[in-house]
């Protein structure tokens, strides 16, 4: 059943945080955690989940981190979405209406809303989303850019 779970809007940060902030090295999860004000530990078992379904790439070692696995344009909204559910899904029940006349009215009404909505964020990707970024006023912190502030 599609849901926005906190878990699903704190990949989708994630995933944003790492193609917005993209650069030679990798973006860390502690830069990622501290910019979502999430727990690092739990953002790490959501990024190996994503690591493990090809979204990101996870790079070892002192300047680790991660990056996106493919170009940001041919990642969407939708795939990070299912990739989520399916985490949050395991052990439980999918929904299913009760009754035969739940079954044969509710039910496919609530079967098209999820189809049309998936059918939807699929066309969002991770590159409309940063230019939506860039267009709200963000700019990317640069590990390493020079700083002048006095």
């Amino acid at each position: 059943m599609l849901k926005c779970s906190r878990r699903t809007m704190h990949a989708l940060e994630a995933v944003v945080d790492i193609a917005f902030h993209a650069r030679p090295e990798p973006v860390q999860s502690k830069d990622i955690a501290a910019r979502q004000n999430v727990p690092q530990r739990y953002l790490e078992q959501v990024m190996q989940h994503l690591v493990r379904n090809g979204v990101l790439k996870g790079v070892r070692g002192p300047r680790g981190g991660y990056t996106l696995a493919r170009e940001r344009r041919r990642i969407t909204v939708g795939e990070i979405v299912r990739i989520v559910t399916e985490l949050d899904a395991d052990g439980e029940e999918s929904f299913l209406a009760g009754s035969e006349l739940g079954r044969r009215t509710v039910q496919p009404i609530w079967d098209e809303c999820q189809a049309s909505i998936l059918a939807r964020i699929d066309k969002i990707t991770m590159e409309e989303l940063c230019a939506r970024a860039e267009g709200a006023g963000l700019e990317a912190e640069l590990e390493g850019a020079d700083n002048f502030t006095i």
